[in-house]
């Protein structure tokens, strides 16, 4: 009977933890792709709708709706777009234009683009978003299109960190 209560208690805690932690992710990810069919640099922001919803709520507006209303929408966009950066090595900025945005299943996704830069030989990148409210909030990204994917996790002390090709 003890194993039994053990079991149980021990299913329900673990049931508990994995709830808690499902609503304490705070990550993001990143795809910078390399598109030569286009001739552009696609960037695909994926955010947690549930991180999202939160943070709009804290950032903009306590009625702020991310599931419905395309001004919050647009506002989060222009927030991450705020946030986030690219730059050839030697520190010249890569003029991202924003492409759109959209609520798909639990993610909320945002798009930009700029032309691929000729000799480019790598990246300095820069994603800040979230990290003004939770210090636990981690952003990957990961470079694809030019040789093996690349990966960088932005932590909230990161400022820019580089890929090379």
């Amino acid at each position: 009977m003890r194993r039994l209560l053990f079991a149980l208690l021990s299913v329900v805690t673990i049931g508990m933890m994995s709830a808690a932690s499902a609503h304490q992710l705070h990550t993001a990810s990143t795809t910078v792709l390399f598109n030569e069919r286009t001739g552009n640099i696609e960037v695909l922001h994926r955010f947690f709708l549930h991180d999202a919803e939160h943070a709009v709520k804290q950032l903009f507006d306590k009625k702020a709706d991310i599931h419905q209303l395309d001004s919050t929408q647009a506002q989060f966009s222009s927030y991450v777009f705020e946030r986030f950066g690219l730059q050839t090595l030697n520190g010249e900025p890569l003029s991202l234009k924003a492409v759109g945005y959209e609520v798909d299943g639990n993610n909320f996704w945002i798009y930009q683009e700029t032309p691929i830069v000729d000799g480019l030989k790598g990246l300095r990148i820069k994603h800040k978003a979230l990290h003004d409210l939770w210090p636990s909030q981690q952003n990957l990204v990961n470079v694809e299109g030019l040789g093996p994917i690349q990966s960088v996790t932005f932590r909230q002390q990161d400022e820019w960190l580089e890929v090379r090709f």
